[in-house]
């Protein structure tokens, strides 16, 4: 499976390096196209002082370029989105595929007192869901968003279902590099899966803090290796994946056969 990560700043109605990026991508036979969050609508911090008209004419008009780039390129598209719907305002990532669309709406969203997503946005506090999980060519992958990473009750959503990797669009600043690293690369390890990390570049400013936007996308293999990442400049990466590698790696490993054995066991 060929994909590739998008790692740009906030391009707001702007759709001019999108569509010359996925005509690049679409000529190395990508597959699968990944790009951050906050990419296509300016960051939180920002949507708190726009206008609900605004946000949702932004949203309908990304929505209308990436949904004909899918189509004209042949190419899957993931990409966190900001959708409005009965004045509301909601976190969500869209898979946007030559003949289809579908939506996930974030489940776990950031509550600190200096980032406070989960208050500005409207999605609802529920019990958790299966994080999207679909195919393309055959190669399984599963979509959260960069906080959701945290939380061992969502990957347990999905643990039986052979996910070959799990795609993570994410805004990561305040110097958290290592942290993140060590993150992703441990859950592949556990998991016995790739896990394809875009994070954005650039920067926001207010009076109380500089967040910038370090960049860093990564794959890791499902044998917790680092296998690609960026820098901090607006670059795509494209990378290789192969499912033949995560199943060598479950057959070595063989974490998910010994659960597998004691739930063969507990329903006899």
């Amino acid at each position: 499976m060929k994909a590739a990560v998008l790692q740009l700043s906030a391009q707001g109605m702007s759709s001019t390096k999108l569509y010359n990026y996925v005509r690049i991508a679409s000529k190395k036979n990508v597959k699968l196209l990944l790009l951050g969050e906050y990419i296509l609508n300016p960051f939180f911090k920002e949507l708190e002082s726009m206008s609900i008209t605004m946000i949702k004419e932004q949203a309908e008009h990304q929505i209308k370029v990436l949904k004909e780039l899918s189509t004209t390129y042949n190419i899957t598209i993931v990409a966190p989105l900001i959708l409005v719907k009965k004045q509301k305002i909601y976190k969500t990532t869209a898979r946007f595929a030559p003949n289809s669309t579908s939506y996930y709406q974030q489940q776990l969203l950031i509550n600190y007192p200096h980032w406070n997503e989960e208050k500005f946005f409207d999605n609802e506090i529920k019990e958790l869901e299966s994080p999207l999980v679909f195919k393309v060519d055959g190669f399984r992958f599963a979509l959260m968003n960069g906080f959701e990473l945290h939380f061992d009750e969502l990957w347990a959503k999905f643990s039986g279902k052979n996910i070959d990797c799990v795609l993570l669009p994410s805004v990561s600043t305040f110097d958290s590099y290592e942290r993140w690293k060590n993150l992703i690369t441990s859950r592949a390890f556990t998991h016995n899966c790739f896990v394809l990390r875009a994070n954005r570049i650039g920067e926001y400013k207010d009076k109380d803090f500089d967040w910038q936007f370090y960049g860093d996308s990564i794959l890791a293999s499902p044998n917790g290796e680092l296998l690609s990442h960026l820098g901090n400049k607006e670059e795509l990466m494209i990378v290789d994946m192969s499912h033949a590698e995560v199943l060598q790696a479950r057959r070595s490993w063989g974490f998910k056969e010994m659960i597998n054995r004691r739930n063969a066991r507990s329903s006899l």
